[in-house]
């Protein structure tokens, strides 16, 4: 595990216990972890520590990765409290969005921001997660809707990885809802997306990968295929919003396109299953949205479980269906409601979500060569983490090497 370090490291965490997540799961008990230019360069128990240039205690406290949200649209503006009441007054999602509600009342808000207020209005959200140990996180676009408006939610989130001690990760979710300028076209507004929305928005660097809205209230099997067919033409990689009120073998396309993950999955079929375990595509499970629209049918997640699908946990975090703000909190719900272990949930908050991102060989794991990035908790065991609801016992947090409080202050 350890390996010679002649000339010291930059820095040294001891009295330390880890959980590597190296290989899915790993444990080293009085261990020690250094860092050097940011990176992870040496792990090994306390004792046969090299020496460093500074060595910080960690009394005791359990150090994993630095936790990852692989799926948020945490950029947006305005607020959907007003939907969350029709909910519970009977309205369904769906009655919500073919009424203009839904994604297209966040658009509206979000197209009149600007870039300063829809920066302000995030960055508390963004906030709450990073005092939870989260050093990376995926960021989405799909609340703008044309180029102009989808460049800048991709501006501010890069912002975001400027202004927070947060690695960002951009995803254009360009086929997410109809705007009303193509109403009734569906197919042409694919067609601008392939031929000048994806064009523009990765020449410009804005674009991590491709995400699309495969669903009946959203974009059909087909046109969902195009969107991937121009995504794999600039070279980026893509992941699909499936089966989450419907199976419209959405599972089935991503993994055909070698994707990243499927996403939400409550109803994937056991085709969907197969062409995701022999893809290698992550299967990440989003608890908040099936806990917020109230859902009856959970994903298959021990069909998943015994294919080897990976699956990963995230918060979902939207103003609509998740407005979630705790991955803790889903680690949690994904055990009490779907049953996974602690150790699967942790895994999918770290290097399960790490596939998702396409990022493995860089985070979610200890692993000499990696980003320095974790956290430090003061738990018992690292069960703890899915275990307790509401609270937060993250003491510190690591990025790329350097030490910061949990808690961050907001520019301005």
């Amino acid at each position: 595990m350890a390996r010679p370090f002649e000339t010291g490291l930059d820095s040294l965490f001891t009295n330390v216990q880890l959980a590597t997540m190296a290989g899915g799961y790993g444990e080293l008990r009085d261990g020690a972890i250094g860092v050097s230019d940011g990176r992870i360069a040496w792990i090994g128990l306390g004792a046969a520590a090299p020496p460093a240039a500074v060595v910080h205690d960690g009394r005791g406290c359990w150090l994993t990765p630095g936790l990852i949200d692989c799926h948020t649209h945490i950029v947006h503006a305005g607020n959907r409290s007003d939907e969350f009441e029709a909910r519970l007054n009977g309205a369904t999602y769906e009655d919500i969005a073919r009424a203009g509600g839904g994604i297209m009342s966040t658009v509206r808000a979000t197209r009149a921001a600007s870039d300063e207020d829809l920066l302000r209005q995030s960055l508390p959200r963004i906030a709450s997660l990073l005092a939870e140990g989260v050093t990376t996180l995926e960021i989405k676009s799909g609340y703008g809707l044309t180029i102009k408006a989808e460049a800048k939610m991709l501006r501010v989130a890069r912002r975001v990885g400027q202004v927070l001690p947060v690695n960002v990760v951009t995803t254009f979710l360009g086929a997410h809802a109809l705007p009303p300028e193509f109403a009734g076209r569906a197919d042409d507004y694919v067609a601008h997306i392939c031929e000048h929305m994806l064009p523009q928005l990765a020449a410009a660097g804005l674009v991590d990968a491709v995400d699309a809205f495969c669903e009946r209230i959203g974009f059909s099997n087909a046109q969902t295929g195009r969107v991937f067919e121009a995504a794999r033409a600039h070279g980026l990689p893509v992941k699909l919003h499936a089966e989450q009120l419907s199976d419209q073998g959405g599972a089935e396309l991503v993994a055909r396109f070698k994707g990243l993950s499927a996403d939400h999955l409550e109803h994937l079929g056991e085709d969907g299953i197969a062409a995701m375990a022999a893809a290698g595509t992550v299967a990440v499970l989003l608890p908040g949205a099936y806990y917020f629209l109230r859902d009856t049918t959970p994903p298959p997640i021990a069909a998943l479980r015994a294919a080897g699908v990976p699956m990963a946990v995230a918060t979902d975090c939207n103003p609509g269906t998740s407005p979630m703000t705790s991955l803790l909190l889903a680690m949690n719900m994904a055990c009490t409601l779907w049953r996974l272990t602690p150790q699967e949930a942790l895994a999918g908050a770290t290097i399960h979500a790490a596939r998702a991102l396409g990022r493995a060989a860089d985070i979610g794991s200890l692993e000499v060569g990696k980003r320095a990035d974790f956290a430090l908790w003061d738990i018992a065991r690292p069960a703890d983490l899915s275990y307790a609801i509401g609270l937060n016992p993250c003491r510190g947090v690591v990025s790329a090497g350097v030490l910061r409080d949990p808690v961050v202050s907001l520019p301005g």
